[in-house]
């Protein structure tokens, strides 16, 4: 892996039209990121509704992001199933496509035992040649990475970080001390990410930073700088935007969001559905500071499309 990972990651959204992946807002989007400043870019996770996704759609999905990003930008693919062959297949797939990194869960549902979790990121690391960032989200997986299972997964040649959702800030003291150095710790939890960084984490898997890339960008870098007094001002900006956004699916909340600030249609696939009227009016009151970037221009669809 050439490219470093960290800072401000943004967990992209897929936007969708008429049922349909909707490239021209996806490559909108992911311009309005780049030039927002921010540090990398994940495709095809939860919030990019990843389980929806034909491998059509997936592909070009890739494709975009890696061309867009030019080369400057980290590209990160979600690949991760709760069935190791299906984990591998995906994973090739984005090595193939040219992105530098392979955001892997552990697997859900089935549970398995510690030792079938490490035989998993094993055979996906032996048969790829992808480096390889592990996602653990107790609250999706119903497994949790016990410490001796961290350690030993840091063995593994090609896995290059861990991204933890618990949002326990204690777990870089413990992981650090027996993880190599090459090692980056991740935070997946945006209420979670300015102290994650503070502590020494090394960026955070955002779902926010698709409103408020730049000032997500900011506090993020802030934080990692030592500027801890500008990082806790931005992060109270943001604390309600993170507040409204988790009072539903983030996806469906996120995609209303930009669906008022940049023209992008609000769509989801079942089983998501679109959000309550409730939720919609305050996310309508918590967007209204974002609603313009920071140039001053409208960053939409349309302005896309005029290459304004």
């Amino acid at each position: 892996m050439q490219k470093r990972i960290g800072g401000a990651i943004t967990a992209l959204v897929t936007p969708f039209r008429d049922g349909a992946l909707d490239t021209v807002d996806l490559m909108a989007h992911v311009e309005w990121q780049s030039l927002s400043g921010i540090d990398g870019l994940l495709a095809c996770s939860l919030t990019g509704e990843g389980p929806t996704l034909t491998d059509a759609e997936r592909m070009r999905i890739i494709e975009i992001c890696v061309e867009l990003s030019e080369g400057k930008t980290p590209v990160i693919v979600a690949t991760g199933t709760n069935d190791t062959a299906t984990t591998i297949e995906e994973t090739l797939q984005a090595q193939q496509l040219g992105a530098d990194a392979a955001f892997v869960t552990v697997p859900y549902y089935s549970k398995p035992t510690q030792k079938g979790v490490l035989h998993h990121f094993e055979q996906i690391a032996a048969q790829t040649d992808m480096a390889l960032i592990i996602h653990n989200q107790p609250s999706h997986t119903a497994i949790d990475l016990a410490p001796a299972t961290v350690e030993r997964l840091a063995e593994i040649p090609g896995i290059v970080g861990i991204a933890d959702g618990s949002g326990d800030i204690e777990r870089i003291d413990l992981w650090r001390a027996f993880l190599p150095q090459q090692v980056g710790l991740y935070t997946s939890s945006d209420t979670g990410a300015l102290g994650f960084t503070a502590a020494g984490g090394n960026g955070c898997f955002s779902t926010a930073a698709n409103v408020a890339p730049r000032l997500f960008h900011s506090m993020q870098h802030s934080a990692a700088c030592g500027n801890l007094d500008v990082a806790h001002s931005i992060d109270r900006r943001l604390r309600p935007l993170f507040k409204t956004l988790a009072r539903e699916s983030e996806p469906a909340t996120v995609k209303h969001a930009l669906a008022a600030m940049r023209d992008m249609e609000p769509d989801v696939r079942l089983p998501l559905v679109g959000i309550a009227p409730e939720t919609a009016a305050e996310i309508q009151t918590v967007i209204a500071p974002f609603q313009v970037d920071g140039s001053g221009r409208l960053a939409s669809r349309q302005a896309f499309r005029l290459g304004l």
